[in-house]
């Protein structure tokens, strides 16, 4: 394989597994992701929920959104059991939420709010925005599950800021001053 200017491009080194996985989540660590709760079930069912950083759009036509559960996740066979799932985009101020959603071996849902969606999944209170998706397909990729769904009905909830996962942590770091600025300067 050669590079556009006819050079052969560099040998890839010899990786170190260890070395690379630390420095592969390194490296992805500075790419912001935006912090969903996938939640399953609903009135008469017991309410799933699981938290991910890798939501994604996927197609416009059909609609299609996807995103990726870890294969060793106890509670993603419960939401593909269910064949339907609702995506929460968390807002900045649902960290709480977030920690309660993750929780192993607890009770996802208590203390916290939520309506059912159309296709009767938690849509919990406080959100930014929802996706209500039936499962399409899923893939095994790596030591992953690409879940992709067909949106059946979606909404903004409010005009709070999303919940981002950065370099470690969680926060808000796209002020609404910032986004406007953008959009002015057309960065």
């Amino acid at each position: 394989m050669h590079s556009a200017d006819g050079t052969k491009p560099p040998s890839p080194r010899d990786p170190n597994p260890s070395d690379d996985r630390r420095r592969f989540r390194e490296v992805l660590g500075n790419f912001p992701t935006s912090v969903v709760a996938i939640t399953a079930g609903g009135p008469g069912e017991r309410p799933e929920g699981m938290i991910v950083g890798s939501f994604t759009s996927v197609s416009l036509d059909p609609p299609l959104v996807a995103f990726l559960a870890d294969r060793s996740s106890s509670t993603f066979p419960r939401i593909r059991a269910a064949g339907r799932y609702c995506v929460n985009a968390l807002a900045a101020d649902q960290e709480a939420v977030c920690r309660s959603m993750a929780a192993r071996g607890a009770d996802r849902f208590a203390g916290l709010d939520w309506q059912p969606s159309p296709l009767g999944n938690p849509v919990l209170d406080g959100v930014v925005a929802w996706v209500d998706c039936v499962i399409e397909d899923v893939l095994e990729i790596g030591d992953h599950y690409l879940a992709v769904g067909r949106v059946h009905d979606l909404r903004v909830q409010s005009a709070k800021t999303p919940l981002l996962f950065f370099r470690g942590g969680y926060g808000d770091y796209f002020s609404p001053t910032a986004m406007v600025l953008d959009r002015l300067v057309g960065w």
